[in-house]
């Protein structure tokens, strides 16, 4: 871990800032937001008209003045000040002084596996312009592990991976640590994007930004698998005249434009099981992968990971935010480490 559980144990409260959803967990309080990572601004006067799910609805139907930004993007602050303003309006003025009551405040945040020293010094600045007096800085990989209830502590292998919105995280982990990790720059915003792009070259139809998901909910049940609904019916606006337009689309072209930016992750998880050792290989084969993140819930896409790879594949119970009730269990001092006596130790005794 990038931390001790003692100096975790000592944090008021864990912040996920993800590329799609920001949550924050309170100790004591529990999880108390869980909203879109977007803030709607004024550009002539600066101010802020809405955050969270009100400012993701005002996506692409706003007039020329007022501007809808995404302070985070893969996981990294790119907006400092945006993401401080941000999440004060989502913690609202109750809870913030709640948390200024606190005499030295300390705060956990989630790190994407391998992030640089600016991504990581742009998470810890959030928080201090929170008022935070600490920052700890969690793997997002261990954070998500301990929420899922993987045994992260113990000597056996667990793989884990994070399926964010604009990255997926793959790694092996046993005795608390990383044993060998990958980062992919595909997430939920490329397969949404290969859709709207399949969409526009076979179709002819700009897609609204607000309905590529109900378009991959209409994919559920079988999902990615052949057994799915042969055709589904899509509205759009026609590339050519401007005019509101419906199509019905076959859905196994749709699963195959989905699958393209898929395989990606298919390599990322043969090199990480290259890298790892045979040992824990063969564990593996009998515990397999979990899938947590807000993508995992993608339909059919568990059936394709086991296809590809022969081991059993889970998804989390509540993927969408396992990363942020592992740093909160951590806060609460639910994870116990494993506790290893020294040689030195069992001599003396």
């Amino acid at each position: 871990m990038t931390v001790s559980l003692e100096q975790l144990r000592r944090c008021h409260v864990a912040v996920d800032l993800g590329a799609a959803r920001t949550r924050v967990f309170v100790k004591g309080a529990g999880l108390v937001v869980d909203e879109p990572s977007v803030a709607a601004v004024n550009t002539r006067t600066g101010a802020l008209i809405a955050v969270g799910a009100l400012a993701e609805k005002m996506t692409g139907r706003t007039p020329d003045y007022i501007r809808v930004v995404r302070p985070v993007s893969g996981g990294t602050v790119v907006d400092i000040e945006m993401a401080q303003r941000m999440l004060r309006h989502l913690l609202g003025e109750k809870l913030r002084r709640q948390l200024r009551r606190k005499p030295r405040l300390r705060a956990a945040a989630c790190t994407p596996h391998d992030s640089d020293p600016l991504a990581q010094r742009a998470a810890v600045e959030t928080l201090v312009g929170l008022g935070a007096r600490r920052v700890e800085l969690v793997d997002t990989l261990i954070a998500a592990a301990v929420g899922c209830g993987l045994p992260v502590e113990q000597p056996t292998a667990s793989m884990i991976i994070v399926c964010g919105a604009a990255t997926t995280q793959i790694a092996v982990l046993s005795l608390g640590a990383i044993v060998t990790a990958e980062r992919i720059p595909v997430g939920g915003n490329a397969i949404d994007y290969a859709v709207i792009q399949h969409l526009r070259h076979q179709h002819e139809l700009m897609l609204p930004s607000q309905s590529v998901r109900p378009l991959q909910l209409a994919l559920r049940g079988n999902g990615l698998t052949p057994q799915g609904p042969k055709s589904t019916e899509i509205h759009g606006r026609d590339v050519a005249t401007g005019l509101a337009r419906s199509v019905r689309v076959d859905t196994a072209a749709v699963r195959d434009a989905i699958h393209t930016p898929l395989t990606s992750v298919l390599d990322g998880i043969g090199k990480v099981l290259r890298d790892c050792p045979p040992d824990l290989v063969a564990d593996l084969a009998e515990r397999g992968i979990m899938m947590v993140g807000g993508s995992a819930l993608l339909p059919g896409l568990d059936e394709m990971l086991h296809e590809a790879t022969g081991m059993p594949v889970q998804i989390a119970e509540r993927p969408d935010i396992c990363a942020v009730l592992g740093l909160g269990a951590m806060l609460e001092g639910k994870v116990q480490p494993l506790v290893l006596n020294s040689l030195a130790e069992a001599e003396a005794g």
